[in-house]
Protein backbone atom coordinates (compact mmCIF):
# COMPACT_ATOMS: atom_id res chain seq x y z
CA UNK A 1 0.00 0.00 0.00
CA UNK A 2 3.06 2.74 1.25
CA UNK A 3 4.57 2.00 -2.56
CA UNK A 4 1.20 2.34 -4.47
CA UNK A 5 1.01 5.87 -2.41
CA UNK A 6 4.71 6.83 -3.01
CA UNK A 7 3.62 6.07 -6.87
CA UNK A 8 1.02 8.10 -7.36
CA UNK A 9 2.25 11.11 -5.61
CA UNK A 10 2.85 14.11 -7.82
CA UNK A 11 6.51 15.43 -6.20
CA UNK A 12 8.32 13.05 -4.23
CA UNK A 13 11.31 14.43 -2.70
CA UNK A 14 13.95 11.46 -1.56
CA UNK A 15 16.49 13.40 0.96
CA UNK A 16 19.79 12.14 2.04
CA UNK A 17 19.76 9.52 -1.08
CA UNK A 18 22.13 6.67 -0.81
CA UNK A 19 23.49 7.99 2.56
CA UNK A 20 23.73 4.15 3.15
CA UNK A 21 24.24 1.25 0.92
CA UNK A 22 21.04 0.28 -0.28
CA UNK A 23 20.36 -3.99 0.41
CA UNK A 24 18.93 -5.76 -2.28
CA UNK A 25 14.88 -5.57 -1.46
CA UNK A 26 15.60 -1.88 -1.67
CA UNK A 27 17.34 -1.57 -4.68
CA UNK A 28 14.74 -3.55 -6.26
CA UNK A 29 12.21 -1.28 -4.41
CA UNK A 30 13.66 2.00 -5.69
CA UNK A 31 13.89 0.04 -9.41
CA UNK A 32 10.45 -0.19 -8.83
CA UNK A 33 9.13 3.07 -7.98
CA UNK A 34 11.41 4.69 -10.51
CA UNK A 35 10.07 2.80 -13.39
CA UNK A 36 6.59 4.00 -12.05
CA UNK A 37 7.22 7.30 -12.08
CA UNK A 38 9.45 7.51 -14.75
CA UNK A 39 7.90 10.33 -16.99
CA UNK A 40 4.60 10.52 -14.99
CA UNK A 41 5.66 12.44 -11.62
CA UNK A 42 8.37 14.40 -10.48
CA UNK A 43 10.79 13.13 -8.03
CA UNK A 44 13.77 15.02 -6.65
CA UNK A 45 16.90 13.18 -5.00
CA UNK A 46 19.32 15.32 -2.73
CA UNK A 47 22.55 13.55 -2.13
CA UNK A 48 26.00 14.19 -1.04
CA UNK A 49 27.10 12.42 -3.67
CA UNK A 50 27.41 13.08 -7.44
CA UNK A 51 25.53 11.29 -9.81
CA UNK A 52 29.14 8.80 -10.44
CA UNK A 53 29.37 7.46 -7.38
CA UNK A 54 25.50 6.11 -6.75
CA UNK A 55 26.40 2.78 -8.53
CA UNK A 56 28.79 1.82 -5.52
CA UNK A 57 25.90 2.09 -3.17
CA UNK A 58 22.91 0.68 -5.47
CA UNK A 59 23.93 -3.26 -4.35
CA UNK A 60 24.35 -5.04 -7.22
CA UNK A 61 26.09 -3.53 -10.92
CA UNK A 62 22.89 -4.61 -12.95
CA UNK A 63 20.21 -3.28 -10.59
CA UNK A 64 22.46 0.00 -10.39
CA UNK A 65 22.05 0.73 -14.59
CA UNK A 66 19.12 0.02 -14.31
CA UNK A 67 18.27 2.18 -11.50
CA UNK A 68 20.61 5.30 -12.83
CA UNK A 69 19.22 4.83 -16.14
CA UNK A 70 15.94 5.47 -15.25
CA UNK A 71 16.92 8.76 -12.68
CA UNK A 72 19.71 10.27 -14.83
CA UNK A 73 18.39 10.18 -18.11
CA UNK A 74 16.34 13.60 -19.30
CA UNK A 75 16.92 14.95 -15.28
CA UNK A 76 18.29 18.09 -14.45
CA UNK A 77 21.19 18.05 -12.19
CA UNK A 78 22.09 21.00 -9.41
CA UNK A 79 25.43 20.82 -8.01
CA UNK A 80 25.71 23.11 -4.90
CA UNK A 81 29.33 23.76 -4.02
CA UNK A 82 31.16 25.09 -1.06
CA UNK A 83 30.41 25.30 2.92
CA UNK A 84 27.42 23.28 3.81
CA UNK A 85 24.12 25.02 3.83
CA UNK A 86 23.59 24.33 7.34
CA UNK A 87 26.22 26.62 8.17
CA UNK A 88 25.80 29.09 5.74
CA UNK A 89 21.92 29.55 6.96
CA UNK A 90 22.31 28.52 10.51
CA UNK A 91 22.26 30.26 14.08
CA UNK A 92 25.15 32.79 14.73
CA UNK A 93 27.16 31.98 17.09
Amino acid sequence: DYMKKLRKEKLLILDEWLLYPLKEAEARDVLELVEARNRVASTIFCSQYDTSEWHENLYDPTLADAICDRIIYNAYTIQIEGESMRKRKGIPE
